[in-house]
């Protein structure tokens, strides 16, 4: 397995969780990686991305002030901390690593490795 997600649950809405998404890969440094999620009965959908180095990162608006990623290149994993969560926020989330040399972060064709996912269930 070469990414490995984990951290979901149930929680309330108002509620936090942080994803962790383990790489067993080499080079995990050299890669921007992203979050992906999708809900039932609807198309993934990006959430966020971290440039290799952790220095940029990127949003959809739908997250944008609530939900953080960050790496730890250290480690080899990227995380994704969810705050003041939603009901719309339910779905399973995937990490995902970037293509080399994809201009774009926020579409899932620019990403080649994927994790299994781990699902997320926020209760109003």
């Amino acid at each position: 397995v070469q990414l490995q997600a984990c951290g979901g649950g149930l929680v309330q809405a108002g509620g936090s969780l942080r994803l962790s998404c383990a790489a067993s890969l080499r080079t995990f440094s050299s890669y921007t990686m992203g979050w992906f999620r999708q809900a039932p009965g609807k198309e993934r959908e990006f959430v966020a991305a971290i440039s290799s180095s952790g220095g940029n990162t990127y949003y959809a608006d739908s997250v944008k002030g609530r939900f953080t990623i960050s790496r730890d290149n250290a480690k080899n994993t990227v995380y994704l901390q969810l705050n003041s969560l939603k009901p719309e926020d339910t779905g399973v989330y995937y990490c995902a690593r970037r293509r080399t040399g994809t201009a774009t972060y926020y579409q899932g064709p620019s990403y080649d490795i994927w994790g299994q996912g781990t699902q997320v269930t926020v209760s109003s």
